[in-house]
């Protein structure tokens, strides 16, 4: 991993000497190990390549994100980012977009041929920048990852395809390189997501109490088994975690038995199928406490660092703070019982209005300037590599921050 002095921190004298010596160097020391939990956007959206539009930034925070988020000696710049949209702006135009209808529309003919093999040439270039941006993504030598990204299941070095379809990523990626930058020793993330469930009902603590069913629900032919089911998404979160707890030797090559470990942190993110019903809105706030409390029973870790990741697609900071899910967050987080351990991290400040300015343009008709920057709807924000690399590196932040104080 390209690791820098970017944030130094009472650890960040170890995690310097420690970069680039091989694995013995951790020998003796604690396996300090990350959960990272939640639904669609921390299973995540974004194709890696998308992480080069963090160049298209001037703010120095950006500009250090890429220097941590390529490998050493990478060859990705602004002037490439740039120069690929201009190249995709010209294919646009050429071909219609998404549709390609410019090249349909035109009669069979020598100007048909000459025209489909041009944008076949110019697709090719652009698929082949895609893949060596992705490659040139960094790999970490010091922290490993078992992550349930829906239906991908993979482990290994940190790196990118951690996240959906087993290509793609979420917060995993900023969050592992940012906190071994700020934490020293052997790191080990465990990351249990799966899209379109809720706190309220899949992830449903077990202190929250029995789910209560709606009445369409209780008039139902499925009673029992919705209410058998409330809560099936917390138990197999731990199911996974301990299964990854029991095996920590299969998971992280430096990891000491006689060390042993520690659960450092956990990272929840996000709350978006919670929006759609008064009882789940409502509620919010009172799971979440619940929840954090039963996470930290079930690992024995009273004051575990817990960060809340803010939804925040609705992306300004006051339609943010009219959504009750986002409300109910940060009230969580406010907990008296929480002060000093708990932090809610906002998600909106760190969206990718350069690529929502791509995607407001058209972007069937703009799909390849569109394609370099972004790779999906909105309430996966835009599936940006830049805002899940900058929400990642919050989320590391704000735990390190609450390890400093422990």
């Amino acid at each position: 991993m390209n690791s820098t002095a970017r944030k130094p921190t009472l650890f960040a004298l170890f995690a310097l000497a420690s970069a680039g010596l091989p694995h013995p160097a951790s020998a003796g020391e604690k396996l300090k190990v990350f959960i990272l939990a939640g639904q669609s956007n921390m299973v995540g959206h974004a194709n890696p390549h998308t992480v080069a539009t963090l160049l298209a930034s001037d703010a120095p925070r950006d500009r250090e994100l890429a220097e941590m988020a390529f490998a050493g000696g990478a060859d990705i710049s602004r002037e490439m980012l740039e120069a690929q949209l201009a190249a995709a702006r010209e294919l646009d135009e050429l071909s219609g977009g998404i549709s390609n209808q410019k090249v349909k529309d035109l009669p069979d003919g020598p100007g048909k041929t000459a025209l489909e093999a041009e944008v076949a040439k110019r697709k090719e270039a652009h698929e082949a920048y895609k893949a060596k941006v992705a490659a040139a993504c960094a790999v970490s030598d010091r922290v490993y990852i078992n992550s349930i990204a829906d239906r991908s299941q993979k482990a290994g070095s940190l790196g990118v395809g951690y996240g959906a379809g087993g290509q793609r990523i979420g917060p995993e990626f900023g969050f592992g390189l940012s906190i071994a930058e700020q934490v020293g020793g052997p790191i080990l993330l465990i990351k249990t997501s799966w899209g379109g469930k809720s706190l309220h009902y899949d992830f449903r603590p077990p202190s929250a109490g029995e789910y209560e069913l709606s009445e369409k629900e209780r008039e139902g032919d499925r009673a029992e088994e919705i209410a058998a089911g409330a809560g099936a998404y917390y138990r197999m979160m731990n199911e996974a975690v301990r299964g990854v707890l029991d095996q920590l030797a299969d998971n992280h090559p430096d990891y000491d038995a006689e060390a042993g470990y520690e659960i450092a942190g956990f990272v929840w993110f996000q709350g978006y199928n919670d929006q759609f019903s008064d009882a789940f809105r409502d509620s919010y706030k009172d799971n979440m406490i619940h929840f954090i409390k039963d996470v930290r029973a079930e690992y024995e870790t009273p004051d575990m660092p817990f960060a809340i990741g803010v939804l925040g697609t609705p992306v300004t900071a006051e339609k943010v703070a009219e959504n009750k899910v986002s409300v109910g967050q940060r009230e969580a987080a406010e907990a008296p019982e929480f002060a000093g351990n708990v932090v809610a991290v906002e998600s909106y400040t760190e969206y990718s209005h350069y690529s929502n300015a791509v995607f407001e343009k058209g972007w069937p008709e703009h799909y390849h300037e569109w394609d370099t920057v972004g790779s999906d709807r909105p309430y996966h924000y835009l599936g940006s590599g830049a805002f899940f690399v900058r929400l990642g590196d919050a989320f590391a932040d704000a735990v390190a921050g609450m390890m400093e104080e422990e």
